[in-house]
């Protein structure tokens, strides 16, 4: 087939997609997300927008209050496509449209207006510039902080980044380097730049997930829809332009290749490696690579050999790759001295809300003069319970469900760690519908996406008041009335959902 006749089919592919009404639904609520995001709560003061926002006077009490609104209908709009994009969520009339209908063309369609605007829900954007920024002036960023060169670059970043050591690994680092060189040091347009890597991630998740999928007989179009239209994935990935949507995508390039022959783990190996040098946590998934063509049959001390032999090559050469690309960037491996650079604010970790609850009570009684004991044990014993949990994970599920074994222990990490943010649960979250997951494990992944956004509904609203202290102020009130959308929504959603199945067992032959 000719380039231009893959190219009509994609096209026809795109244009079958937009008939569907529940896809324009989708590509109308990332829209308004995008007009919301030209807000106060999300531009650095030295935007490019802020010129045009000062010119039509809309900087003050009514331009918050409108781009919290639009944000949060966007929001509205984006999830109610997505429940009603699930697999087997249309009555039998509208069926039909979407038996042909491709999953990566509703993720081009929804990701589509989010492409020129500013980086959406996260300021990481405008760090990765402003470290790259770092580099071309030949300041490592691993010994330095961004205002070491203060300006425009620096002053796009939010304040608790701007004198921290960067936590990334050498390749994300010499990447964002280069795309500051492309863009002629432009600080915004470098910040909307680091999409590039980030779509190229999520190209290989929106594409691989559902071909894992067939290989492992579960339902591609289920996965898809779970996975890679997910709305987490499309706003933290594609608006967030986050560097772990390169690190997911090169992963699940890795485990795909592993299942191609039994060999091909070993290439695998040198892509989880670069994914490492991405972000570091990716380099659990050697673990489970030889697994994929040869499963841990037994106890037996030669079974054993066997496989302990084969994780252990699969380390090296993923090591070997991530030490290679560190040697080449000239970047050296600073990254382990700032390793707990994300746990420096405050997220909805679960050891961390219990170490800030046992600290508050522990102050009152004036039994910890540093004020952070609790807390730092908090944080401890979370990541304790992570590696306890992947240990037992990789001397049971794995043997057998190494993909399955990934997913959990992804999931382990983000929940168990000193900071949790939703594009963390995507490490995890991506696999989950590779692993035949229950109907329960569904419904709580569900039940997750809707929390996730509903705490990025709340942090928009509350950052785009006017007084952090005004509680009944209107920005807070549209965040909190959102949230009660999202649940109302979900309800709907899960009521149908066993309606249907109810149905489907009564006509069960």
């Amino acid at each position: 087939m000719s380039t231009l006749q893959d190219l009509e089919l994609h096209w026809s592919s795109l244009r079958r997609a937009w008939r569907v009404r529940h896809v324009r639904r989708g590509a109308y609520g990332t829209g308004l997300i995008t007009l919301g995001s030209l807000t106060p709560a999300y531009l650095p003061q030295n935007s490019p927008w802020w010129r045009m926002l000062r010119v039509l006077h809309f900087t003050g009490t009514p331009a918050r209050i409108v781009g919290t609104l639009l944000v949060m209908a966007g929001l509205m709009l984006l999830v109610d496509a997505w429940f009603r994009m699930r697999p087997g969520a249309q009555p039998d009339g509208e069926a039909v449209a979407y038996v042909n209908l491709k999953h990566w063309a509703v993720l081009a369609i929804w990701g589509a207006p989010f492409l020129l605007a500013p980086p959406i829900f996260s300021h990481d954007a405008y760090s990765y510039a402003a470290q790259g920024w770092l580099i071309h002036n030949g300041i490592n960023p691993y010994h330095g902080n961004v205002m070491l060169l203060p300006g425009a670059f620096a002053d796009q970043v939010a304040w608790v980044w701007r004198r921290t050591p960067a936590p990334y690994g050498p390749l994300s680092l010499q990447m964002q380097h280069l795309i500051v060189d492309a863009c002629r040091f432009d600080p915004y347009v470098s910040a909307l730049a680091m999409r590039i890597p980030a779509l190229i991630g999520v190209v290989l998740i929106g594409l691989l997930v559902p071909r894992i999928a067939v290989l492992l007989r579960t339902d591609p179009a289920e996965a898809a829809w779970m996975a890679t239209l997910n709305p987490v994935l499309v706003i933290d990935f594609i608006g967030g332009a986050h560097n772990d949507a390169l690190m997911v995508g090169l992963l699940v390039a890795g485990l795909w290749l592993a299942f191609r022959a039994s060999w091909t783990w070993l290439l695998s190996a040198v892509l989880i490696g670069a994914a490492a040098a991405i972000k570091q946590p990716a380099i659990l998934a050697a673990y489970a690579l030889p697994l994929i063509p040869r499963a841990w049959a037994s106890w037996r001390w030669r079974e054993l050999l066997v496989t302990v032999l084969r994780v252990l090559v699969s380390f090296a050469i993923s090591i070997a790759t991530f030490a290679g690309i560190t040697r080449l960037t000239g970047l050296g491996w600073g990254w382990l001295d700032a390793v707990d650079v994300p746990g420096m604010v405050v997220t909805v970790s679960p050891s961390t809300i219990i170490g800030q609850s046992g600290q508050l009570l522990v102050n009152m009684l004036g039994l910890d003069p540093s004020g952070h004991t609790v807390i730092r044990y908090a944080r401890t014993s979370g990541m304790v319970i992570a590696v306890l949990l992947i240990a037992t994970f990789a001397l049971t599920i794995a043997r057998r469900r190494p993909i399955t074994f990934l997913a959990w222990s992804f999931l382990a990490v983000a929940l168990c760690s000193p900071a949790l943010h939703s594009w963390y649960v995507l490490w995890g979250g991506v696999l989950l519908p590779l692993t035949r997951p229950s109907q329960r494990m569904v419904r709580s992944a569900v039940w997750a996406t809707v929390v996730l956004l509903s705490y990025a509904a709340i942090n928009l609203a509350y950052r785009n008041s006017v007084s952090a202290v005004d509680a009944f102020n209107p920005a807070v009130a549209l965040g909190v009335t959102a949230v009660a959308v999202f649940g109302w929504q979900l309800h709907l959603h899960e009521r149908s959902t066993d309606a249907r199945r109810r149905l489907r067992s009564r006509h069960r032959p």
